[in-house]
């Protein structure tokens, strides 16, 4: 639940709109199927990692022993950034939410509430956490599933559409032909549905502090491509069979579009509650994993280990702090520099989660080329990547696609042009530093002797 939790958000509820808008219905579809594909192939090559080395906070270590130390580094930054970012806009489109229903109130007290409420869920246990978690997304899954049975009904008649008296039926999908905006839109749209997608991987983070990992992990990552069928295509289809493509955006909720064509009452409320605590959801595992992300890092000796000291309770208090203040910061900068600073850390986080699933499927090529040169055999592994290595091969290529593909989108271009430098920095930053140690270790060892 913590793993649907983390991948239903806005990228269904919102970006789905800017999705059909610009690949067209049979596009959607497609490019949606194609995202679930490369999700579950990666979810198959942390399964075995995670099974293997349960670690909280995981990508970042396989990153580090499997590919580099500089690799492990830049993939924890990475992924922390895209969380904290994401805190920042979630907690600021919260606040928006409550104002459909309190006008008159500022934004800012709202945001303020929430983000009480968040800092509470992770601070007080990670059960606490866990069970916060659980009830946000039983609610919104309940959602998902009653919008794809009422507008399967809608679509075969049995439900009339407002102002309708004949059944749909899947018209829609191909009366403009089955690529109206043209085939690439299928390719260029991929980082907004692997933005979708994204969560999915928190099965990892969360692999340490599991109960029995090598039995609860496999038995979550088997049912992914299961979900994802049901909730995301499920959702998709039934958008894209009752919207006219041309009308779908970012501007409204396709859920509402579709529920108020249906002449649900109080629909607009009904999805306004559901989308609020999609947003909350998001920031409460955003929370969690930015904080695990940095206790790791300490743990691993990357940064100050006073970011490792944890409660009497196993929360790492001081660096949930620093992460919520990322978040604060975030917020702050998608109001005050929303042109330069907060557009580059958007882009760069956009980009991230697709980065930080390459590098998952690198280290699983790797640790299985380690494992049988130390001698060990495949079937001494509890979780084992099928198809190995066709599996983490494709998924490692597939996730760099979609990052390359995005050159041929006016809209999204921008994004790889912040990232490349990022990373650069990030690298610099980690063997500068590193060089810069071994320096005072060598004039120490000199001095001493």
């Amino acid at each position: 639940m913590i793993s649907l939790g983390g991948v239903i958000g806005t990228g269904l509820f919102l970006s789905s709109g800017y999705t059909i808008h610009e690949a067209g219905p049979i596009g959607t579809i497609l490019a949606y199927a194609i995202g679930a594909v490369v999700v579950y192939l990666v979810m198959l090559c942390l399964g075995e990692l995670s099974v293997a080395m349960p670690e909280t906070g995981s990508f970042h270590v396989y990153a580090d022993r499997f590919i580099g130390p500089g690799t492990g580094f830049t993939v924890a930054i990475l992924y922390w950034l895209t969380w904290t970012v994401a805190l920042g806009s979630e907690f600021t489109a919260a606040g928006l939410m409550m104002r459909k229903w309190f006008p008159d109130s500022p934004t800012w007290v709202w945001s303020l509430l929430f983000m009480v409420v968040i800092v509470v869920s992770n601070a007080l246990s990670v059960r606490f956490f866990a069970e916060t978690e659980f009830w946000f997304s039983s609610i919104k899954v309940v959602a998902i599933i009653a919008f794809i049975i009422l507008g399967g009904l809608a679509i075969i008649g049995v439900i009339h559409l407002n102002g309708t008296q004949h059944a749909p039926l899947l018209h829609n999908l191909t009366k403009d032909g089955w690529f109206p905006t043209g085939f690439k839109g299928v390719f260029t749209t991929m980082l907004t549905v692997n933005f979708a997608f994204s969560g999915t991987e928190l099965i990892g983070v969360t692999a340490g502090e599991t109960k029995d990992p090598a039995h609860n992990i496999p038995q979550a990552i088997r049912t992914t491509l299961l979900r994802l069928v049901i909730f995301f295509i499920g959702s998709i289809f039934v958008m894209a069979a009752l919207i006219p493509w041309q009308h779908a955006g970012v501007n409204q909720s396709p859920f509402v579009l579709v529920f108020n064509q249906i002449g649900l009452p109080f629909a607009g409320d009904l999805m306004n509650f559901v989308v609020l605590t999609a947003i909350l959801s998001a920031a409460n595992s955003g929370l969690y994993a930015s904080t695990r992300m940095l206790w790791s890092l300490a743990h691993e000796g990357m940064i100050s280990r006073r970011f490792a000291h944890t409660s009497r309770r196993g929360v790492p208090l001081l660096a949930l702090a620093v992460s919520m203040i990322g978040g604060i910061l975030a917020l702050t900068s998608s109001v005050v520099a929303a042109d330069t600073v907060y557009l580059v850390l958007v882009s760069v986080s956009g980009l991230a989660v697709v980065i930080v699933w390459m590098a998952i499927a690198l280290s699983e090529i790797n640790f299985r080329r380690q494992w049988l040169a130390q001698g060990h055999t495949v079937s001494e592994l509890q979780f084992r990547t099928p198809g190995y290595p066709v599996v983490p091969w494709a998924a490692l290529i597939m996730s760099l696609l979609s990052c390359v593909l995005i050159i041929f989108d006016p809209n999204q271009r921008s994004s790889l042009f912040y990232m490349l430098p990022f990373i650069a920095l990030c690298y610099g930053f980690y063997y500068g530093r590193e060089a810069w140690r071994r320096h005072r270790g060598s004039k120490f060892s000199r001095s001493q002797h």
